[in-house]
C-alpha cells in the first residue's frame, strides 16, 4: 500500500528517534516527559527503544 495523500509515514525507527531528539531538545528527562504525559517513564523508555511500537 502506498502512502494516502495528505498522510505522512512514519517508521518506528523514524518515531523513536524523533521522540527521543524532540524530549532532549525541550530539556526534559523520561521522568518528566512521561509525568507530563500521564504514562510511565518505562513506556516512555520502550517508545524511544521501539520496544513497543508495532
Amino acid at each position: 500500500m502506498g502512502a494516502s495523500k495528505g498522510k505522512v509515514s512514519v517508521t518506528k525507527m523514524q518515531f523513536s528517534e524523533k521522540l527521543s531528539q524532540l524530549r532532549r531538545k525541550a530539556g526534559l528527562s523520561q521522568e518528566q516527559l512521561a509525568d507530563q504525559l500521564g504514562v510511565t517513564r518505562q513506556s516512555v523508555s520502550k517508545w524511544e527503544s521501539g520496544d513497543s511500537l508495532r
